[in-house]
């Protein structure tokens, strides 16, 4: 079943002799729980192809539907709802708020979307986490490692439909690269999600369903590489 479907996507920056085309008609879809890597050089349009199908970044022109939802035709709170329900955003540098410890981390989508929490989940994810134990410590008590996982925990506390993920081994190790890899692949199995990440490490795109190939702002391979 198709959740998400991009049809001649395009973003520019600057205009004129300074215009700069970071996605130029690009067109692919997504089955429901598919995992796909998307790779290319630094400025390619990757982050910023991903950026858009979160809702984060508007295109300059072409369309993107998740669920059969055109997101772009939706007003600025329509979005905003969309991008709280629908998606989970994972980023290189985490961005947890630095005041708010593990528990309230993760769960604060559910509280600005003014929903209850479904404690049943939250303590699921803290479990396979591994981060029991850890609720009440703040982000800079604990490891990088650890901050990734919290930020996983806040991308998937609401069940969103599409997990994006931008560079999220970036800032790690090997070992704890590896690990974080894991648990997406394990959320895409056990919750049957969709994951798409940006990454420019050749063994965690290996590791995916299919990859998707952009250069300069343009698909140049789409391989189905895994079941």
């Amino acid at each position: 079943m198709e959740l998400l479907r991009v049809e001649n996507l395009t973003k520019t920056y600057g205009k004129g002799e300074n215009e700069v085309r970071a996605l130029d008609g690009v067109t692919f879809s997504v089955k429901k729980g598919e995992f796909i890597a998307i790779i290319g050089p630094s400025g390619s349009g990757k982050s910023t192809l991903l950026h858009i199908l979160g809702g984060v970044d508007k295109p300059t022109g072409g369309k993107v539907y998740v669920d059969g939802q055109d997101v772009y035709a939706k007003n600025d709170e329509q979005l905003a709802i969309f991008r709280r329900r629908q998606v989970g955003l994972i980023y290189q540098f985490y961005n947890l708020i630095p005041v708010l410890n593990v528990t309230e981390n993760i769960t604060l989508p559910v509280l600005m979307d003014g929903r209850k929490v479904n404690n049943e989940r939250l303590e699921e994810l803290l479990d396979t986490l591994k981060l029991k134990g850890r609720e009440n410590h703040l982000p800079n008590q604990l490891s990088g490692g650890q901050q990734q996982r919290v930020s996983i925990g806040r991308a998937l506390i609401n069940a969103p439909a599409v997990v994006l993920a931008d560079e999220p081994t970036g800032n790690l190790d090997s070992k704890n690269s590896q690990e974080i890899v894991e648990l997406l692949k394990l959320s895409n199995k056990k919750y049957n999600q969709t994951l798409i990440i940006v990454t420019h490490d050749e063994n965690i795109a290996l590791q995916a369903q299919r990859i998707i190939a952009i250069e300069d702002g343009k698909i140049t391979r789409d391989e189905v590489i895994g079941r």
